[in-house]
């Protein structure tokens, strides 16, 4: 995986993408070398995954039908 694919998948900027890989510094991302290790795509793509499966989550408790409203009186 190259490293703009990376951020791409990671939210479109280095800091971003440093965002979501947990990292405290963006510089960090500006380190990557143009073809990322192995490892660093796994983890990429872990990330990326993760982030998925929440937002199918957080999708998954919403109602398209407006809440009733209760009367407490």
């Amino acid at each position: 995986m190259n490293k703009a694919h990376a951020i791409n998948l990671l939210g479109g900027t280095p800091k971003k993408a440093a965002v979501a890989m947990g990292y405290r510094a963006v510089q960090t991302i500006y380190q990557w070398p143009d073809q990322l290790p192995q490892a660093t795509a796994d983890r990429v793509r872990g990330v990326v995954d993760r982030i998925s499966k929440e937002k199918k989550r957080r999708g998954a408790g919403k109602s398209s039908a407006p809440a009733k409203e209760v009367s407490h009186g």
